[in-house]
């Protein structure tokens, strides 16, 4: 049996969810990905997952086998990239967890990256809050604000830039807020970060002000309030990815504009530095550059 391939097998089992969907990943038919994974459990003499006809799940012993599979695979690909004809090969799946609106950003330059390294594969999740990486095997995840986390690794790579924005058709009508005291006259939108939706955040002469607001709508995707915004539904606080060019083209306007929403950190997490594969660090060196060239998220 070959024990690292195994050992992927079983990790990407863990974070599909199911057989049939590790399988599809794979490219290989779902009795072989079975095989794969009955083989590593009588290797180590234990069961890695609960199977019954609609459900699978982790075994405690599976769980402890995560981190473990992961170190091993890492170390392997490691070796693999030094053993490499140049020692500079960029290959696999690098899992990572992105902000929506950093997700679209990144997602128009990411084509660049992957075609510079046809071996390399990016696997790109939109989260508003935390992931527990080392158990959905997420290599990078982007955060927005302060990270409590002590066991992570952080790396602050640069500052959100937000406006307070609303629809022409939504103003019509209404007297725009000047002042964050006035926005509670008005219908808001809100995008759930944590549980932070009902608190918005103004920088007023270098003094940081929040206002408790009720929202009329709320949504998990800043996506989704970009839409509801342009829809004419409220004021709603908007990174300037998702917006500029909807100021810039009337479709919103940028309210309250001497009194902008306070900036948060942009920081950059993974579970460890050691054993940080080149497919990692070639994509974390990516979204650091990235982050550097916007001048409004420049840190």
């Amino acid at each position: 049996m070959d024990i690292v391939s195994a050992l992927r097998t079983f990790l990407r089992v863990v974070e599909a969810g199911s057989f049939s969907a590790a399988a599809n990943d794979l490219g290989l038919t779902q009795p072989a990905v079975s095989r794969q994974v009955a083989a590593l459990e009588e290797h180590y003499h234990t069961r890695l997952f609960h199977r019954s006809t609609n459900a699978l799940s982790l075994t405690a012993e599976g769980e402890r086998m995560i981190p473990m599979a992961q170190k091993a695979v890492e170390a392997v690909e490691a070796i693999e990239e030094v053993g490499s004809a140049d020692g500079l090969l960029v290959a696999g799946k690098v899992r990572v967890s992105l902000p929506a609106p950093l997700g679209l950003h990144v997602s128009d330059r990411l084509p660049q990256l992957v075609n510079m390294h046809p071996r390399l594969t990016v696997d790109v999740m939109f989260r508003e809050e935390p992931s527990d990486l080392v158990a959905e095997g997420i290599d990078l995840e982007v955060r927005l604000g302060d990270v409590a986390d002590s066991n992570l690794i952080c790396r602050r790579i640069g500052w959100t830039t937000a406006s307070l924005v609303a629809a022409p058709d939504y103003l019509n009508g209404r007297t725009a807020p000047i002042t964050p005291v006035e926005i509670v006259d008005h219908e808001c939108i809100c995008y759930n970060r944590g549980g932070e939706e009902r608190v918005w955040s103004f920088v007023d002469d270098d003094r940081e002000q929040k206002i408790k607001i009720t929202p009329r709508m709320t949504f998990d995707n800043a996506v989704a309030v970009h839409r509801a915004v342009l829809a004419g539904g409220g004021l709603a606080i908007l990174s300037h990815i998702l917006v500029n060019d909807d100021i810039a083209g009337g479709r919103l306007v940028q309210v309250m504009q001497s009194r902008p929403p306070t900036r948060l950190p942009i920081t950059l997490v993974y579970a460890s530095r050691r054993n940080l594969s080149l497919r990692v660090r070639t994509v974390l060196d990516f979204l650091v550059q990235l982050v550097g060239q916007d001048d409004l998220m420049r840190a």
